[in-house]
């Protein structure tokens, strides 16, 4: 890297630090696979997720005590952890007209004070000793209308644009409820975890420039390139 280069890095990552946001992670949930039955049938599923106490540790591509039924579709680098805001469990209590607890939607920390669906891809949040890359929003498939007891729930769920975002573990370390979420890195190119997902929603991709969201998870780029042909 040429030292003009070296220092635009330097003062790109410098205006981010200065620019830091805080949130809260209000709960650390986890889950293993369990087997429930729906609709006479016998489904494996990880979306049931139980708040824990304690120092919790993220370490490669999972937390600590969580675990994923279907790793062909759940899990991996990019879908390492889950973030839910407790101001959008909040929105759908109202609209559901019942408590929402941390959990409720599969996600491993429910934050608050931090705009998760406006979470711009590849920024990247410092909580306790680890490091974490916003990667992609969640799409939720019919595991969640199981959770919900409503099969009609995952439509309802992408048309609300409140998706939560799903992280990469870029630095493992040891969080805890109750911990500081700074996001200490932001990339220029605005592209947004709620943009991504109402692309999805609405089937058209057209509105963003998906060659510069850097930090999406590719899955989304050939989305997108599937959808223009």
């Amino acid at each position: 890297m040429s030292v003009i280069s070296s220092l635009k890095v330097f003062m790109t990552n410098a205006h981010n630090e200065r620019s830091v946001a805080t949130g809260r992670v209000e709960s650390i949930n986890v889950g293993t696979p369990r087997t429930v039955e729906w609709h006479g049938q016998a489904i494996h599923t990880s979306i049931y997720k139980e708040p824990v106490g304690g120092p919790v540790r993220l370490d490669g591509v999972n937390v600590h005590g969580d675990d994923q039924a279907d790793r062909r579709v759940h899990g991996g680098v990019d879908m390492a952890v889950y973030a839910y805001a407790a101001e959008d469990a909040d929105w759908w209590s109202g609209q559901l007209g019942r408590s929402v607890p941390p959990g409720t939607f599969g996600e491993n920390l429910t934050t608050s004070g931090i705009d998760v669906t406006n979470a711009v891809v590849g920024e990247r949040w410092r909580i306790g000793s680890a490091l974490l890359e916003v990667s992609q929003p969640r799409v939720p498939c019919y595991k969640l209308g199981i959770r919900m007891s409503d099969d009609d729930f995952p439509r309802r769920f992408g048309l609300a644009v409140r998706p939560g975002a799903y992280l990469r573990i870029i630095e493992n370390g040891t969080i805890t409820a109750g911990d500081e979420i700074k996001v200490v890195f932001r990339p220029d190119h605005a592209v947004t975890v709620g943009a991504v997902a109402r692309a999805h929603v609405t089937h058209d991709p057209s509105g963003i420039d998906w060659s510069s969201a850097e930090g999406l998870a590719d899955s989304w780029v050939h989305w997108a390139a599937s959808m223009a042909r």
